[in-house]
């Protein structure tokens, strides 16, 4: 008996992500672009599509597509702490790139937190195993990282290069859509599910040191808190409401 294209398909593309080819997290081929490679209807792509996800091989969203199944990076709330060691303690081997170097006159939302006039901009690019994980834009006043290098911000985090004692910081996390650039960043579709968190770093007098913004694919990590009873403290550092 002959075995059915979509049987085909869906054994290929198994195939593909048992052997590294597609690693968790990461986009499979549109629906689209599936049913060119294999010249077969989109309808056929769809039912070897849902055979994957039936066997749990494989997710979707709206507005993002097919990807392959895996936990999400969890990221707690409870304590400040880089996006490397995040990943580190997820399993992850984190790298990061850095696309935009430069001291600039400051933007107005980083001259408002920073109450400065120049500023470091540092755009980067953070890889877990190799495949992207989150576009990361930090600012920094001028005084505080006029000894910066490209190679230092690379390599190290900013929190061990920064001469001020950190004390915390604030982060505010809301959902938002991949604009082109971050989706070409990211390999994701343009409009895609994000999360795109600000965090404002503290000295320990006070003074914000540094503004950061992240954004994530949506369906690679997610952000946790330990939530105490009523009357048990005010709560989990960091976590609050915005109305």
């Amino acid at each position: 008996m002959r075995t059915p294209r979509y049987q085909l398909i869906a054994d290929d593309l198994r195939d593909r992500i048992r052997t590294g080819g597609y690693t968790a997290g990461r986009l499979l081929p549109s629906e689209a672009n599936l049913s060119e490679e294999f010249s077969v209807s989109r309808v056929t792509v769809r039912r070897a599509l849902e055979q994957l996800r039936d066997s749990g091989l494989i997710d979707s969203r709206q507005g993002l597509g097919w990807f392959v199944a895996g936990d999400p990076v969890r990221q707690p709330l409870g304590e400040l702490d880089t996006l490397e060691q995040q990943l580190a303690d997820a399993g992850a081997t984190s790298t990061r790139q850095v696309i935009d170097f430069a001291f600039i006159d400051a933007p107005a939302r980083a001259a408002e937190v920073l109450g400065e006039s120049r500023v470091l901009e540092v755009r980067r690019l953070n890889l877990a195993d190799g495949e992207p994980f989150a576009r990361v834009t930090v600012w920094c006043p001028e005084g505080l990282a006029a000894r910066f290098s490209r190679h230092d911000v690379e390599s190290k985090p900013f929190y061990e290069l920064l001469d001020a004692k950190v004390k915390g910081a604030e982060q505010t996390i809301g959902a938002g859509a991949a604009s082109p650039v971050d989706a070409a960043l990211l390999d994701v579709p343009p409009g895609s599910p994000v999360l795109v968190c600000e965090r404002i770093t503290r000295s320990d007098d006070g003074t914000a040191v540094l503004l950061s913004e992240h954004v994530y694919p949506g369906h690679l990590t997610v952000f946790s808190a330990e939530l105490p009873a009523v009357g048990n403290g005010d709560g989990p550092a960091g976590l609050r409401l915005v109305e």
